[in-house]
């Protein structure tokens, strides 16, 4: 019960967001947000995560784990999708969107709302995997004949909480400190981020307008997203052997909804849309659905 009631917390600041947006409407420039948030909080938020604790064998294995889980579930949804899907770019959307979890927005948050501040290094990592995927494979998908795989390596480049990254693991790894008043700075810069990130995503959320929903669609990027996914995780969690905090960890950032991103992804190359923006939210719903059954499985796994 304490674990759900952290979750649902978190929820407060989206509906703020899904609040304001609905209020004042056109008064509210969402692109600013989400220009504030990318390129300064999100940069802080990323360096303060990495730096959190020391590089260990856990720090570095934990990225590969969740990328084993998201490719073998890749290479069971290729297939499945030629079978399932008659349109193209329904089968694009599937394949692009239904492995790209809200490991920013949601996923750092519920890590401190479920495991403490303990959880951020990894968590943070874990988000950096999850982004290469997201501007490499899934624009791959989007894109379909437009893409071409050496100009996303160098479009991966160019986002700032790349760089933050790098510099982050290099402070780390030489054993750099922040002072006692940069310490400060970098904290609330970080939780300024993340309350950044929930309301941007609640303002998202406000502007979905359902014209025709797309069922078949979103119903089989639910399926893999918050089930199969999560099982052939588990296993490979499991196979690991790794330390049960850090496989809870990854367990959760498997989990959470599809993101944001996907919607962006789907306009910027014309791959409907609204269907995209459908599914993100079914899946948000799935997410706060099958949460009970979550939290006991990492229970009864992880016993954290």
């Amino acid at each position: 019960m304490d674990a759900l009631l952290s979750v649902a917390t978190i929820y407060i600041l989206i509906v703020i967001g899904f609040i304001f947006k609905r209020v004042f409407k056109d008064e509210v420039k969402e692109k600013s947000f989400v220009l504030l948030n990318l390129y300064f909080l999100q940069p802080i938020l990323i360096f303060w995560g990495l730096t959190r604790a020391p590089i260990n064998d856990e720090f570095i294995i934990s990225p590969l784990i969740y990328a084993v889980a998201v490719f073998i579930t890749l290479f069971f949804a290729f297939f499945y999708s030629k079978k399932i899907f008659k349109d193209y770019q329904d089968r694009s959307i599937f394949l692009a969107s239904s492995l790209v979890g809200n490991t920013g927005n949601l996923g750092i948050p519920l890590g401190i709302a479920l495991f403490g501040e303990a959880s951020v290094p990894y968590t943070s990592i874990l988000n950096i995997a999850n982004m290469f995927y997201i501007y490499i494979f899934s624009v791959y998908f989007f894109a379909g004949e437009k893409f071409k795989f050496t100009d996303a390596l160098k479009e991966i480049f160019k986002i700032p909480a790349i760089h933050a990254a790098i510099l982050a693991l290099l402070f780390n790894y030489y054993g750099f400190t922040l002072n006692e008043n940069f310490e400060k700075v970098f904290t609330m810069g970080a939780y300024a981020a993340i309350v950044m990130q929930l309301i941007v995503f609640g303002i998202f959320m406000s502007q979905v307008r359902i014209r025709s929903a797309n069922w078949n669609l979103s119903i089989n990027i639910t399926l893999f997203k918050h089930i199969i996914l999560p099982i052939i995780g588990l296993f490979v969690i499991v196979y690991f052997k790794i330390d049960p905090f850090v496989g809870a960890i990854i367990f959760l950032e498997l989990i959470v909804p599809l993101a944001v991103n996907n919607v962006n992804l789907s306009a910027l190359y014309n791959c409907k849309p609204i269907d995209t923006t459908f599914a993100v939210i079914i899946s948000t719903l799935s997410f706060i659905g099958f949460m009970a059954v979550y939290i006991i499985v990492i229970d009864k796994f992880f016993g954290v």
